[in-house]
């Protein structure tokens, strides 16, 4: 049967800023929780996504925590979004330790949940970690420079050789600029999330309607980040998987246009206790409708085997 639950608003510290959160307790007797941490993907706010996934865990019977990342949304932090692979990965371990500490929660069964950019994060995490009991990693960023060779593109949404390296020319000034202002300590140089082909990360014209979608439903999201990102994105190495000693479920999307899944499927296949699940759909449908519900149906039975929480 399905649990109730509560949502407490909750802060902690990652060196120095203080990181908002929302943390989803069930309801009942038991005297301590399981709890699953979730990171977001690039760009993401704790009001985007991430709650329809925290809902079906919590009606489970698992605790969970979700935040933003510090310069993100509700967080502290400046510049303003600012997308830094090193510091939000401290905001993550800084998430453990929060809910490590909680009187509500069993330290010795918590899990990570990372989508996109925030499934490389968990991926890292969990390899330095042998504390972790499980981990869930949707779509993950796993490297976004090889790991974007073979991922899916559209025949609508192909370019031109011309116009990929004006795109590129383009988003590398953009990162220079703001890298260099950065340096010297001026505000920062942003470009958009969404929009035209060279002056945001994202520009298929299929994404649109996602976008505005995200624009008026999650008030906390800006369309703009700091492009010095790029000088500091997520790189994989190998051997990382193989050091994860808890169970990894990884769920990709088989036409993927953001991350290769071939890539990550072969990199997910080395770990030690692993289960890939595919699913016929586009990275960003992943996060909604029926395809969505079953994803998190099969992420909550992964992760209530391997935390012990049942349904009573």
């Amino acid at each position: 049967m399905t649990k109730s639950f509560v949502k407490q608003r909750v802060s902690f510290d990652s060196d120095g800023s203080a990181i908002a959160g929302v943390l989803y307790l069930p309801d009942g007797d038991t005297a301590k929780w399981p709890c699953v941490v979730m990171a977001h993907g690039f760009s993401g706010t704790m009001d985007w996504i991430v709650p329809e996934f925290a809902d079906r865990f919590a009606e489970g019977g698992l605790a969970v925590l979700i935040f933003d990342y510090r310069c993100l949304g509700e967080s502290e932090g400046e510049p303003r979004q600012w997308i830094d692979v090193g510091r939000q990965r401290d905001d993550l371990r800084h998430a453990l330790e929060f809910v490590r500490s909680h009187r509500d929660i069993d330290a010795n069964r918590i899990a990570l949940w990372g989508t996109s950019l925030g499934g490389g994060h968990v991926v890292q995490v969990a390899a330095e970690d042998s504390r972790i009991a499980a981990v869930v990693a949707n779509v993950p960023g796993l490297d976004l420079f090889t790991g974007l060779r073979g991922r899916h593109i559209r025949p609508d949404a192909r370019s031109s050789p011309w116009q990929i390296v004006l795109a590129t020319g383009s988003l590398l000034a953009a990162a220079i600029l703001d890298a260099v202002r950065g340096a010297v300590g001026r505000a920062p140089h942003y470009i958009a999330v969404y929009g035209r082909a060279g002056r945001a990360v994202f520009s298929n014209p299929a994404l649109a309607p996602l976008f505005r979608d995200v624009e008026l439903n999650a008030p906390s999201w800006r369309n703009e980040v700091t492009p010095r990102f790029f000088f500091h994105a997520p790189r994989y190495r190998d051997g990382t998987i193989e050091r994860i000693t808890a169970p990894l479920m990884v769920t990709v999307a088989r036409d993927d246009e953001v991350i290769s899944t071939a890539f990550v499927v072969e990199k997910a296949s080395r770990a030690r206790r692993h289960e890939i699940r595919e699913y016929p759909v586009t990275h960003f449908d992943m996060y909604h409708g029926s395809v969505r519900d079953q994803v998190a149906a099969d992420q909550l039975a992964f992760l209530q085997y391997h935390l012990g929480s049942q349904l009573v």
